[in-house]
Parts: C-alpha cells; sequence; structure tokens
C-alpha cells in the first residue's frame, strides 16, 4: 500500500520522537481530520471508564498534546495527574492545555523506563495511540504493570484491525492512501510521519493479540471495545 519502510527497532525511537517533535503544532488538526472528528468520542469512551473507578493518582503516558489528559484532569477524584511524553514539543502544547488544572503535572519521560514512579504507585495508566510507537510493547506494559497498584487499571486506545474482508479493504485504501495526504496537506508537503503512521498498524497488534499479550504480561479483567468496525479499540486491563 505504500512504499514507506518502518525505521529498525533500536533507531525508532529517534524517529518517533523527532518526527513529532516537527508536527507537534498541527497533530491535533491532523486527528480531527483523518478521523472526522471520531477519535474525541473514542477518547472520552476511555475517561467514562477512568472516570467509574474513580482514580486518585493517574498516569496518562505518551500524552502528546494532552488532549485526553485534559479530559482525566476534570475527573472529580482525580488528585494527581502525570502526563509524560517524551517529545518536548508535544508536551509544550499539553503544558498550555493544562495550565488551568493545579493538580496536574506535565514530565518528560520514556515509556520504556518509568524511573520517576515507583512501583505500586498508581491508580491508573491510560495510554492513547502511543503503544504502538514504543521501541518494545512488551518492556512498555512491564513498566505500566509495575508502576501500577493492585487493582489499578491499564486503558489503551489505539488503531486495531477491521475483520470484515469488504470494509477493511475500503479501510486499507482510505488509511495507506488518504490519511497521508489529509498530513501532507496540512503540513503543506511531504512529511514521513504521515506515512510512518499508517504502516506502523501492520507492526501492531490486532485485538486479540493485544487482549492475549496482556493476559500473558499478567493482567486480569482483559478486554477490549471495538470503534467503527475495528479501525480502533480500547483495551481495559487490571492488575
Amino acid at each position: 500500500m505504500t512504499a514507506f519502510s518502518m525505521p529498525d527497532k533500536d533507531k525508532k525511537s529517534t524517529f518517533v520522537k523527532e518526527n513529532f517533535e516537527k508536527i507537534a503544532s498541527k497533530y491535533d488538526l491532523f486527528n480531527d481530520l483523518n478521523s472526522f472528528f471520531l477519535h474525541r468520542s473514542w477518547k472520552n469512551s476511555l475517561v467514562k471508564i477512568l472516570k467509574k473507578e474513580s482514580p486518585k493518582e493517574v498516569l496518562d503516558l505518551c500524552c502528546g498534546t494532552g488532549d485526553v489528559a485534559v479530559r482525566i484532569a476534570q475527573v472529580p477524584s482525580i488528585e494527581k495527574l502525570h502526563a509524560v511524553d517524551f517529545s518536548p514539543s508535544m508536551l509544550a502544547v499539553a503544558s498550555t492545555r493544562l495550565r488551568s488544572f493545579p493538580k496536574a503535572i506535565t514530565e518528560v519521560g520514556d515509556a520504556m523506563e518509568l524511573k520517576t514512579f515507583a512501583s505500586s504507585s498508581l491508580d491508573a495508566v491510560t495510554i492513547s495511540f502511543g503503544l504502538r510507537n514504543v521501541k518494545d510493547l512488551r518492556v512498555c506494559l512491564r513498566e505500566v504493570k509495575r508502576v501500577l497498584k493492585q487493582n489499578g487499571i491499564f486503558l489503551n486506545l489505539d488503531v486495531g484491525k477491521v475483520e470484515s474482508p469488504i470494509i477493511g479493504f475500503f479501510a486499507k485504501i482510505y488509511f495507506f492512501k488518504i490519511v497521508p495526504l489529509i498530513g501532507y496537506l496540512i503540513w503543506g508537503g511531504k512529511n514521513e510521519m504521515f506515512d510512518y503512521l499508517p504502516v506502523s498498524s501492520l507492526h501492531y497488534p490486532g485485538q486479540k493479540e493485544l487482549k492475549s499479550i496482556l493476559e500473558e504480561e499478567g493482567f486480569r479483567e482483559v478486554y477490549y471495545k471495538n470503534f467503527v468496525f475495528g479501525n480502533a479499540v480500547l483495551h481495559h486491563g487490571r492488575k
């Protein structure tokens, strides 16, 4: 579907960080247009589940521009929210967005090694469209599980696999051909990041596989919810 080649595993983090730095100011507009604004309702679904848990301390990992973090910051039970990303430019947007929420703290950090968080210290960890960008998915999940308290929850929103062959055919055309063009138009020219985003989905586990991985890593009560025929999916896991 595309000539773009994924960076090697050892170079992936550098590639993702450098390119997210470039598109930070355009990223929210890109998400609105390529999802027809639907990503907003998907993220609201994540926060709705979180709200039922009444967490006090939450980590929004790979927070990007903070569009999910600002929703989490409004959950009544929240006493402290950590919004963490490894891209300073993305985090700058998040910091501006969260400045009216004193309980929210933005921090530069690496999802592969959450050095500033003690084991069993958080009530919940959330990731939105970030897990497929990490260098090693299982290492990241182990860190998430480490920092969660017993019974703490992990919520992960990301791309999924469409099971219907017919719908999947058209979804691939849109995702691999149209979505990069939307990015180019917003950016004002070609940018590798908009080619990377759809191709990265090919190297990311589908709904059922990720559910199995979460269970293998020790999470329980693992389930998922599909959006738009499985183009996006929300996974739930509990430590």
